[in-house]
């Protein structure tokens, strides 16, 4: 009460503890404004925190909610890590249905309006109101964000995440309610399984690592070891396979080098041991994006990173501006988006690159075009487009696949080419010409097979990323100035 008497325009609610849900609906009810953000006791927010996340509503006006990336700080305020930020892509749902990709609630912004159209939190929910909410809005609307970090989130022994029994419940509890829509639909059928299996995954896996870090000799240990116990009595199958996949790899890390003196064969290929790979299907058949980032995005946006002075003036990207707006920042004066069909909330421009379209000639000093351009049967044609409408002197950032799985969305019919550095060279040159041409190939045969099978950024060391090989590249790259 002594720090809201200090600000006017701040209103103090209290009312009975009915749990997190009742007082997020309370406050809900309490506002009439546009949109709403919810700061628990854990999180600190960041100054650019709404601004930011209303420019994402400004390009985003039919989005549901909006959010970004957070850090993770200790009881001090002391950073522990900045987590990674995962893009929910063009299909929120879905992606959300696999995971809460999302992360940190307290970097939400939501449109108050259609967060009541849903009926708020449910209050039946013990833990995990935020991401049912989440799931409900992002199968009706868009959802937009960003990588900034926006919030921090306090880790500390009394956060309710720590209980990973009571969590593993609550999730499992929120995705049985999105079956009966799943249901229906193979893609997002498989995006739930795979979110059930993932919940599974991670809080059996936290419930271990908390035993092991608890102190033998405290209260933590015990706790933990009723966590975890807890875990094991519900989910006997599923704790039991875990262990089996743990113990297999701690044999195949442990025996072989104590017996390999002893079965050191004289001659002939060594046995490789396959492992999870041993297998005939994608362990993430969406690009690994089920896990995290996937891996080609590493590669995409280094190469933008390395160029982002070339994203200034007008700029004109391919898809959505979320590149322009990361990489271009303050440079940019203009943004531009292009798309297949018109109609979207960002797109300015639309048609075939290839054949009939509406950009403007001469009008752009930067053109940022990745993983599209194998998308397009007759690619000199759409190059040519893309070079009529650059301003002299303007640059086309251009990133294309050479290995990789087909998408099984939208885009798989349309699939068409998988290029070479050569191949991209001789594209480029043949509008640009040699001098303004700059190509590169990124990956090598670890991280082809890593994206194949569809892991993770996460999942492989910067050492391995930065290992390029190109014989046996992920992805290439080019910039070609007019």
């Amino acid at each position: 009460e002594c720090v809201v008497a200090d600000y006017p325009g701040v209103k103090l609610i209290r009312q009975d503890n009915r749990g997190l849900s009742a007082a997020r609906n309370a406050g809900l009810v309490a506002t009439q404004a546009e949109f709403i953000l919810f700061l628990d006791a854990d999180d600190k927010l960041e100054p650019i925190a709404i601004a930011t996340n209303l420019r994402r509503f400004a390009t985003l006006p039919e989005a549901g909610f909006v959010y970004g990336g957070y850090s993770l700080i200790d009881e001090q305020g002391g950073l522990i890590e900045h987590a990674s930020f995962e893009d929910v892509g063009t299909h929120p749902y879905r992606a959300l249905l696999r995971r809460n990709i999302v992360g940190m609630h307290g970097t939400v912004l939501y449109r108050r309006a259609l967060l009541a159209g849903i009926g708020g939190f449910d209050t039946r929910l013990k833990a995990c109101e935020d991401y049912d909410a989440l799931l409900r809005l992002a199968r009706l609307h868009q959802v937009g964000g960003g990588p900034e970090m926006l919030a921090c989130y306090r880790r500390h022994g009394t956060n309710m995440s720590g209980d990973p029994h009571l969590m593993l419940k609550s999730v499992h509890e929120v995705l049985a309610r999105q079956h009966a829509i799943a249901r229906d639909d193979p893609d997002l059928l498989e995006a739930w399984s795979t979110g059930m299996r993932n919940a599974t995954d991670h809080y059996l896996a936290l419930a271990v690592h908390h035993f092991r870090q608890a102190s033998p000799s405290g209260g933590d240990r015990a706790a933990a070891l009723g966590h975890l116990g807890a875990l094991i009595r519900d989910y006997p199958a599923q704790a039991a396979r875990k262990a089996a996949r743990r113990l297999a790899r701690r044999i195949r890390e442990r025996v072989p080098v104590r017996l390999s003196r002893r079965l050191e064969r004289p001659s002939g290929p060594a046995a490789v041991r396959m492992g999870d790979l041993r297998r005939v299907t994608p362990i993430d058949p969406w690009f690994g994006a089920g896990r995290g980032k996937p891996v080609d995005r590493h590669y995409v946006e280094g190469f933008l990173a390395r160029h982002a002075g070339d994203i200034r003036g007008r700029v004109l990207e391919i898809g959505d501006s979320s590149y322009t707006r990361l990489y271009g920042g303050e440079r940019v004066e203009r943004m531009d988006v292009f798309n297949l069909l018109p109609g979207g909330a960002q797109t300015t421009f639309s048609g075939d690159l290839a054949a009939a379209h509406d950009l403007p000639e001469a009008a752009f000093d930067c053109i940022v075009f990745t993983q599209t351009l194998h998308l397009i049967f007759d690619m000199q044609a759409a190059l040519v487009s893309l070079w009529r409408a650059l301003r002299p002197g303007g640059v086309l950032l251009v990133t294309v696949p050479f290995i990789s799985t087909i998408d099984r969305g939208e885009w798989g019919d349309a699939w068409c080419w998988g290029l070479t550095a050569t191949a991209l060279r001789r594209l480029l040159e043949m509008r640009f010409g040699a001098e303004g041409v700059d190509v590169v190939s990124y990956g090598n045969v670890l991280v082809a097979t890593a994206f194949l099978y569809g892991l993770a950024e996460h999942e492989l060391t910067a050492a391995e990323f930065d290992a390029h090989d190109s014989r046996c590249p992920v992805l290439i790259a080019g910039r070609a100035q007019k």
